[in-house]
């Protein structure tokens, strides 16, 4: 733990997660978070030609970041967990290579020593999941995310624990944690885009609400910004396209 706090601390200044992602669209249709994400438990393996054999296969994370970029995606997500979605660590400091964008660690984040693996590792956010996690456990990785310059997405699907969310962010750092709701029902695995329009009135800020799941048209975004929401994680219907970047210039409407 020790040597991974000092690496963490040694690493240069993490990019600015929630200012990019709160900051003028710009004519842009929605502030995207894009998702860097080989396979999961629902879908399986999303791009069968990147499926391993024993080597990456070609598999490039930083190609798919750079098609992102120009596409106009505000941040990436990126996913690290091996054995559920196919992810590594040193997925983070490639794609952050690649591209100026804010890369968010999404991860089962269980430990506030991940916090510190994760800056080091060189994700500029991490993911916060408020089923899995006590209030004590969300506010210490919270409080050593913002210590280290970090942005936190502090994601919830229950009405209660997005309630819940809501008041641990406004207790500790509410500027540096934008409130996500997970259109995805895990315990059925079905996704209704509607779940987010239906809570949305229980943020504060509906600035500072992410959507994610379930997007995948400019209608899609249109429809979350009638409710106020302005910001959008975008992962399964990207990559499952032959280009996610162009996909995402689809989604924007571009």
């Amino acid at each position: 733990m020790a040597n991974i706090e000092r690496a963490a601390r040694a690493e240069a200044p993490a990019r600015d997660f929630v200012g990019e992602l709160t900051a003028p669209l710009n004519g842009l249709r929605a502030a995207i978070i894009s998702e860097i994400k080989r396979k999961s438990p629902s879908a399986g393996w999303i791009r069968p030609e990147y499926e391993p054999s024993g080597s990456e296969d070609g598999f490039a994370p930083e190609d798919i970041a750079r098609r992102y970029h120009r596409a106009g995606a505000r941040a990436i997500s990126c996913l690290t967990d091996g054995p559920y979605f196919g992810g590594r660590l040193d997925y983070l400091q490639r794609v952050r290579a690649a591209v100026p964008m804010p890369v968010l660690r999404k991860d089962f984040m269980v430990d506030v020593w991940q916090v510190f693996e994760s800056r080091a590792a060189g994700a500029d956010a991490i993911l916060l999941i408020a089923e899995c996690l006590s209030d004590s456990e969300i506010t210490e990785m919270i409080e050593a995310a913002v210590e280290l310059g970090m942005g936190v997405l502090l994601e919830s699907h229950d009405e209660a624990n997005l309630v819940r969310s809501t008041r641990l962010a406004g207790q500790t750092h509410p500027k540096q944690v934008l409130i996500g709701i997970n259109n995805r029902d895990l315990r059925v695995m079905k996704v209704d885009l509607g779940h987010t329009t239906r809570l949305s009135s229980k943020v504060p800020d509906a600035g500072m609400l992410v959507s994610e799941s379930g997007i995948k048209t400019a209608d899609d975004l249109d429809r979350l910004a009638d409710s106020g929401v302005r910001i959008a994680l975008v992962g399964e219907h990207l990559m499952a396209q032959p280009d996610p970047g162009r996909a995402l210039e689809t989604l924007l409407g571009n």
